[in-house]
């Protein structure tokens, strides 16, 4: 059982203690107790718009409204009105969109055992009076708006749950609250504003089971109070600011399921204290600042299902014993300072799927064990300074579950083979960066499952293949910055995935970071799942001719698409206002001519547009999204409007007479440079396009590659 299902098994096992209050009761014919009435009615009164069906239009009895539970006083052991009378036992108002405040009057709500009004939008204040119901089990107040310091005394002996995560609480963390709720289960504050040090207190929550106090802004190092909660299953402290050395006291938490202290300052070792931590399945480290290697008793754990070190210090060579770690399902060593031989025994981790190993320094490449490792689903490791692709793919091949394959960044200047390869199950496949020659490679038609294709910065070269078109689930495909010649094929436009996208199966991607290279200036972007990936076209920077295909526009799923430094020619359809998901287009550095069809300002959702250096005229469209495109949208063209010189026809400011040029002047000009033109190109061998425009296009090139 995970850690997650963990946390979830208290919360239930608390929430059924309730229910059977209420179930006790279920067959009377309770009257709600007037003081309660009162107290939900004042609830009502701070909200922003009143609650479906309450209030005594809707019913006059309280305990028949909506998200209330009553139970009978007599089974409570009260005395305090007849064997009918009904005490609110359960609110639960969760989901429903509230504004507004919680009353003080909340607090008389005193056999109150539930409360749960998440996910709503709730500000502060926070009444204290909630602090101090002797029968609350589980208080639920998270995804909210409260903000400001918690309310700074409780008296809540019978909770179990506490949860006041996402929301904008500041100040040290509450940890009064294990004073008096020392049976406490649940203690949730993450993603809040908590900043300094964790105080001393928590060791008196001695029956904590789930500590979540990630996203915030804590400092220092672990408390050792929280080393003496033996019985923690959950522990978060991620996204913090956490530094120093993690304490060897982590080892006393036995029963510990996941770990998760990432995206912190930790440094030095990793402590060697995992043996006795028989039980944990999850230990998320990544993004810190620990150095060495890993320890012993972290790579012999028989219970280790994640393992995620990536972006640390860590270095020497890989070493794993795979015949302990029986249960490892996904290893995550990426970006670290590794070295030597690639690691050849993870064949021998039966249950491993997920391996991440990118950005370290291999001296061998890819060992010929890996032709037996059928469990592997996902394989990342780019930038490690791999050789010999061809060996690389002919060993892969054999992986017989492999689905997400990424390279990126390696086998610099080989040959991409083009022999008779076979990856079946592939769906995605990452081989940029590389500078890769050869052509489109038959075998990867053979990839019918493809649903993401990046070829971009190599130097492939010779004509996109039509059956580039025949992919199926093919959403997006980037073959931008290399070589290819010769016009789009028009299959292209067929691609069901870019279409109407429509991923049956379900995204199985680890959360591993792909990385998306716009272009060398500027940062690559991090996508951690398959489907978060924008359904993008990238053509750019090639050497492709022919014209734009009208039927483009049936590409309805789109988002980006880029065909910009190439030598495309004739008019920029009108149909392209048919990608109706279109949120960049760029077709800049073409030979393109027209003008720009007025029917793109029904592309509600385009924020990036270019048509820069094109034989392109006439007016600029000015509605829709053009008005917020800069100017540099329509540089070196002949286009006029609002980004560019004034349209004929429309009202400027008289020449002077020593400027003024009359259309017989124009016309000589016309004709000079004319002849001038036809004299040189006479003179000139015939190398496809104008010298300015080759001009052009090799300054455009040279800029995009610095």
């Amino acid at each position: 059982m995970g850690a997650r299902d963990s946390l979830w098994m208290v919360v239930a096992v608390s929430w059924l203690c309730v229910q059977a209050l209420v179930l006790h009761s279920q067959g009377e014919d309770l009257v709600c107790n007037p003081s309660d009435s009162k107290a939900l009615l004042d609830l009502m009164s701070n909200f922003e718009s009143p609650v479906e069906r309450w209030g005594p239009n809707a019913s006059a009895n309280c305990c028949h409204w909506p998200g209330v539970a009553c139970n009978s006083s007599s089974s409570l052991g009260l005395t305090d009105g007849f064997s009918g009378m009904g005490r609110v036992v359960e609110l639960v108002l969760a989901s429903k969109k509230l504004a507004g405040s919680l009353p003080d009057s909340l607090g008389k709500l005193d056999q109150l055992r539930l409360l749960n009004l998440s996910h709503n939008l709730l500000e502060s204040p926070f009444p204290e009076s909630l602090l101090h119901l002797p029968s609350l089990q589980v208080l639920d107040l998270s995804y909210n708006g409260f903000s400001g310091l918690v309310p700074g005394s409780a008296n809540l002996p019978s909770l179990r749950v506490f949860d006041i995560s996402e929301n904008s609480f500041k100040g040290s963390l509450p940890v009064w609250i294990c004073t008096n709720s020392t049976r406490i289960q649940v203690l949730n504050l993450a993603a809040n504003f908590f900043s300094d040090v964790i105080p001393p207190g928590l060791g008196n929550c001695s029956s904590l089971q789930s500590l979540s106090l990630a996203t915030n802004s804590l400092t220092g190092g672990i408390s050792e109070d929280i080393f003496t909660l033996g019985q923690l299953v959950q522990l978060s402290l991620q996204e913090n600011s956490f530094s120093g050395h993690l304490g060897s006291g982590i080892g006393n938490l036995t029963e510990l399921i996941r770990l998760d202290i990432s995206t912190n300052g930790f440094s030095g070792s990793i402590p060697d204290v995992f043996q006795n931590m028989k039980k944990l399945q999850y230990f998320i480290a990544q993004t810190n600042g620990f150095a060495g290697s890993i320890p012993s008793s972290l790579s012999n754990s028989r219970s280790l299902t994640f393992l995620s070190l990536r972006n640390n210090s860590l270095t020497g060579t890989i070493v794993l014993n795979c015949s302990a770690l029986s249960s490892l399902v996904s290893l995550d060593l990426g970006s670290n300072y590794f070295s030597g031989p690639f690691p050849e025994d993870l064949p021998d981790c039966r249950q491993l799927q997920n391996v991440n190993l990118a950005r370290n320094k291999f001296t061998t490449p890819i060992p010929q064990s890996f032709e037996n490792f059928s469990s592997l689903v996902y394989l990342s490791i780019s930038n490690s300074s791999l050789t010999n692709l061809s060996s690389a793919l002919g060993i892969l091949q054999h992986c017989d579950s492999l689905t997400v394959l990424v390279l990126t960044l390696n086998y610099y200047d080989e040959e991409l083979p083009d022999v008779s390869l076979s990856f079946p199950k592939l769906e995605v496949l990452i081989m940029a960066g590389g500078r890769l020659r050869g052509s489109m490679p038959q075998w990867a038609r053979g990839c019918t499952r493809l649903q993401l294709l990046d070829l971009s910065w190599n130097k492939l070269g010779g004509k996109i293949p039509s059956w580039m078109g025949d992919f199926q689930s093919l959403f997006y495909l980037d073959l931008s910055n290399n070589s290819f010649v010769g016009e789009i094929p028009k299959e292209i436009t067929r691609l069901p995935g870019l279409i109407n996208r429509n991923l049956s199966m379900e995204d199985r991607s680890p959360d591993f970071p792909f990385f998306m290279k716009r272009n060398v200036s500027v940062r690559a972007l991090p996508y951690n799942q398959v489907t978060s990936f924008p359904p993008t076209l990238d053509l750019g920077c090639n050497y492709l001719n022919g014209s734009i295909w009208p039927e483009f526009g049936n590409l309805k799923n789109v988002h980006i698409l880029d065909l910009r430094n190439n030598f495309l020619s004739g008019s920029i359809p009108g149909s392209l206002s048919g990608m109706t998901s279109l949120e960049t287009l760029d077709l800049s550095y073409n030979n393109l001519s027209g003008s720009v069809p007025s029917s793109l300002m029904r592309l509600n959702f385009l924020s990036k547009f270019s048509v820069a250096h094109n034989n392109l005229s006439g007016p600029i469209p000015n509605g829709g999204q053009f008005p917020t495109f800069p100017n540099s949208s329509f540089e070196g063209t002949k286009l006029c409007g609002d980004h560019a010189p004034s349209c004929p026809g429309s009202q400027n400011p008289p020449e002077s007479a020593d400027h003024a040029m009359s259309d017989r002047d124009i016309g000589m000009v016309i004709g000079i440079a004319f002849g001038v033109a036809i004299g040189i190109a006479l003179g000139a061998t015939r190398t496809g396009d104008s010298c300015s425009r080759v001009i052009i296009r090799f300054c455009a090139r040279v800029k995009s590659s610095m």
